[in-house]
């Protein structure tokens, strides 16, 4: 469910000009939510909480009975059931959100074009200028992708029609719940400029605050605004160009139906802050694992990590490292990640597992980044791997000694690195037919979950 402040007098009739308006945004209304009262008829009319229970956790999503309470996505769980004691609190079920995702998108949406954006498992983006010859108007597709979606799945989802992508989800947004709302042509710069700031997608409360400090508290405020002095405000000319445009209901970006994957990560938050080194680097583990899991899967590569950190006073750190070769296997990313959480704490490379943490440590995870498929990326051979197999009394045998030497001290270790990766290989295929916890390498710890984390791992992609 989007949280993007509305103005309720943008929920009205701006005319019947479809003329240009080509782009769709679909957006499903509490998703989460509606999709377990769709197959638990009995939670029908009673305030849904989604999320995973525990101390540390946080609300996934909420339904419109709920939001009556106060109670929204990325509050605490502690702070909704104080709000709302009597409803009803489902965990998380995310396999089944992306199935039922999967089958409206290709049931229902691809039905009507293959011009398709899907930007998470709950929205997504349609050029229709091609499916016009069949279906004739805008306003008619995006009533079919209504009822359809109602009849059947038993939920409900918000259409926007525009001529860009920032006024369709714009209109999307203030259609809620269960809506539609066209924005001819030429009414998009009135329609933009009515809506409070963070009204427009990207503007969250710093871009806020930065742009509140010269004088710009709405839309009309930032419309009155020229480029150069955005850009001051700002401190980007990239994003006062985007504000410009924005501000004037443009919007220059198209539908991109095949947008290459940019990160793979995973994070976990802590049941009790802790300074425990043992159990951040088996945390971390467990993030690796999770995150090489889905690249092999993916048939990806990856050449950049990136540790995450949230400490207990709820401020965070990130750090991120980009190797000379790509990766896809836990044996490799696990000491690139423990390498970068002591960078961050401030402590040697080379610390004791048992040395204790400056900070306590609320939040940590590890993610993937520069992706690139597998069978397209090569792997540049070092060249300790290009003398390790040289003759000690060849060809520069000074170095290939030296070579040898350093193998017969390191080698091991890089032979174990290249056993446990195609141990992992294996693994997945085992996991995938018998379930992740069916089988597990030496070093993994499968009850570490139950013993120290909330419960509320996310896999992000």
């Amino acid at each position: 469910m989007s949280t993007a402040p509305r103005n309720a007098a943008a929920k009205r009739d701006w005319g019947h000009d479809e003329s240009g308006c080509t782009v769709l945004h679909i957006d499903m209304d509490a998703f989460y939510a509606s999709l377990e009262t769709a197959r638990h008829p009995e939670l029908v009319g009673k305030p849904v909480i989604i999320g995973w229970t525990g101390p540390r956790s946080v609300v996934s999503a909420a339904n419109y009975e709920a939001r009556k309470y106060g109670v929204n996505s990325a509050m605490s769980m502690v702070r909704a059931q104080q709000l709302c004691p009597d409803g009803a609190y489902v965990n998380v079920d995310m396999p089944y959100y992306r199935h039922m995702s999967q089958r409206i998108f290709d049931e229902v949406f691809r039905q009507i074009t293959d011009q398709l954006e899907q930007v998470s498992v709950d929205e997504g983006y349609m050029d229709v200028s091609g499916a016009l010859l069949r279906w004739k108007s805008p306003v008619a597709i995006g009533a079919w992708i209504r009822q359809q979606v109602a009849q059947r799945f038993n939920i409900t989802c918000s259409v926007g029609i525009a001529a860009n992508k920032l006024v369709a989800k714009m209109a999307s947004t203030n259609a809620k719940p269960n809506g539609m709302l066209l924005i001819p042509k030429a009414m998009h710069a009135e329609f933009v400029r009515m809506m409070p700031l963070r009204g427009i997608p990207g503007i969250g409360p710093s871009l806020e605050q930065r742009l509140g400090a010269w004088g710009i508290t709405s839309v009309a405020d930032l419309a009155d605004m020229d480029e150069a002095s955005l850009a001051q405000a700002t401190r980007s000319k990239i994003t006062a160009h985007n504000l410009y445009l924005a501000a004037r209901g443009h919007d220059e970006r198209r539908i991109v139906t095949d947008a290459p994957e940019k990160s793979i990560g995973s994070e976990i938050t802590f049941e009790h802050d802790t300074r425990n080194a043992p159990e951040v680097r088996e945390l971390l583990h467990h993030c690796c694992n999770e995150v090489t899991r889905t690249l092999r899967k993916k048939g990806l590569m990856a050449r950049t990590v990136t540790v995450k950190l949230r400490f207990a006073d709820l401020s965070h750190s990130t750090k991120s490292h980009t190797l000379e070769r790509p990766i896809d296997a836990t044996a490799t990313m696990y000491p690139e990640s423990v390498t970068l959480l002591n960078t961050m704490l401030g402590l040697p490379k080379d610390a004791s597992e048992d040395t204790p943490l400056p900070h306590e440590i609320r939040l940590a995870g590890v993610s993937a980044s520069s992706l690139s498929p597998k069978e397209e990326t090569s792997v540049q051979l070092t060249i300790d791997d290009l003398l390790g197999n040289g003759d000690e009394h060849g060809p520069g045998g000074e170095r290939n000694q030296k070579a040898i030497e350093d193998k017969e001290r390191n080698g091991c270790e890089g032979d174990r690195s290249e056993r446990i990766r195609n141990a992992e290989t294996v693994l997945d295929a085992v996991r995938q037919r018998y379930g992740t916890g069916a089988a597990s390498l030496g070093l993994e710890h499968g009850d570490w979950k139950d013993r120290q984390i909330a419960g509320n791992s996310k896999l992000k992609q």
